[in-house]
């Protein structure tokens, strides 16, 4: 590792900051550039994203932006003073990047003036001169000087601090992370995202009957004439009577699932709270390019061709099996559930998948919320609101879920139309 007399740049008037010539600058933007696209960083976003900002930042010399709570409200979003000892998104993203540029030094070869560094407890990269190595003179290799000797033995100790510094900088981030709430770690992808996250919700076409048709059946030809009326009380119409299509008109804005724009409106809530942007998308407000370019929440499932897209290659997935809907298991002895009814058609029982995928064909972080049917729906977007929800449910999954793409199954209970709280009742981990 470089000491402070190989750092480049010049000391400024208070002798603390450093400035840099154009040569000097463009060579440290060459060095970025090899890092940034060598396979080690190529696959973290978040990573490059973060070295590029503090070594942009240090080359303009905004050292006052270099700081844990600076970086967490311009990289992660997070409100400006949000308290960072609760939240370690800065430390544990800055020791990955650490960890990273060790490796790129040590497996990458390289030519470069320039060595790009990031020491432990500090945000502000160092920039030092490549060294060299030295080849002894010959006859010299078994017999060292005595200069030489307390060369080796001050190498000794440096390596020796240098581990001890990285065992504790490991120990902290280890701590960091397992201080971390299981509601922080589920949506740790999107909310170091840049942009802001999409909540995406379907809005399927809805019809009513038609003027003529309330007038036809009326008992009194001026009855139930006004819009509200027609919204919201049924024609008088007989088991027996025939209907035409053109009795139905369709009514463009309305038809939003109930249970869809309850998780929708807890998601915003959620993020909002923790100062991540977000963006409630409805119908056919959003397409797959937008899903490409920001991380998302889709909503829904029947009512909503993103969720089957996205979800008809998965462990789990949703199907039609006659005409009862159902949520079913790949392979030809996977299990199935259903919607639960009691003798009179009403739902006892509902089913869900919650979907977390960091690797999507949109090639952004994508969870999927949804239900067999709206109670289930909500009872999933309770689930993934919940801090008492999640960290109870995860504790039957597989501990490295959080690296992984997850599908889980809740069961929710339904009473007098009300969903209960949601339990986990399988999960699968790829």
């Amino acid at each position: 590792m470089g000491s402070t007399t190989n750092q480049i740049g010049s000391e400024g008037v208070d002798g603390d900051s450093r400035t840099f010539d154009d040569v000097e600058r463009t060579a440290v933007l060459r060095e970025l550039d090899a890092i940034l696209n060598s396979p080690v960083f190529q696959t973290s976003k978040r990573c490059q994203q973060f070295l590029s900002y503090v070594v942009r930042h240090r080359l303009e010399g905004n050292d006052e932006r270099l700081k844990e709570r600076t970086i967490g409200v311009d990289l992660f979003q997070r409100p400006a003073g949000y308290a960072t000892g609760d939240d370690a998104v800065v430390r544990v993203l800055a020791g990955e990047v650490r960890r990273r540029l060790d490796q790129y030094y040590q497996t990458t070869p390289n030519n470069s003036p320039v060595r790009i560094e990031l020491r432990v407890g500090t945000y502000t990269p160092e920039f030092n001169r490549a060294q060299p190595a030295l080849s002894p003179l010959p006859g010299t290799e078994r017999f060292p000087s005595k200069q030489k000797r307390l060369s080796w033995i001050w190498l000794a100790v440096g390596f020796v601090l240098l581990a001890g510094l990285a065992l504790i900088g490991t120990t902290i981030i280890y701590r960091a992370k397992t201080h971390q709430s299981a509601l922080q770690r589920f949506w740790a992808p999107a909310l170091s995202s840049p942009e802001p996250i999409l909540i995406c919700i379907a809005k399927p076409p809805l019809y009513s009957p038609s003027v003529k048709l309330y007038q036809r059946h009326s008992k009194t030809q001026d009855k139930l004439l006004g819009q509200f009326e027609r919204l919201s009380q049924k024609p008088d119409l007989q088991p027996d009577d025939k209907l035409v299509w053109s009795d139905m008109v369709e009514l463009p804005d309305y038809g939003v699932a109930a249970g869809d724009v309850y998780t929708a409106v807890r998601l915003s809530s959620l993020f909002g709270q923790i100062g991540k942007k977000n963006q409630v998308r409805i119908g056919g407000n959003y397409s797959f390019e937008d899903l490409r370019n920001s991380p998302a929440v889709i909503i829904g499932a029947f009512n909503n061709r993103w969720t089957i897209q996205m979800m008809s290659t998965l462990h789990f997935s949703f199907a039609d099996e006659g005409d009862r809907p159902l949520i079913r298991e790949e392979g030809p002895k996977g299990r199935r559930w259903y919607s639960q009814l009691d003798s009179d058609g009403r739902t006892l029982e509902d089913y869900a998948v919650v979907t977390r995928l960091l690797d999507s064909r949109t090639g952004q972080f994508l969870v999927i919320v949804a239900g067999i049917k709206s109670y289930s729906t909500q009872g999933a977007g309770e689930f993934v609101s919940s801090q008492e929800y999640l960290q109870a449910g995860l504790q039957s999954v597989s501990p490295e879920w959080e690296k992984k793409n997850l599908q889980i199954i809740l069961q929710t209970p339904v009473t007098d139309g009300l969903p209960g709280r949601p339990q986990v009742v399988a999960s699968y981990v790829w």
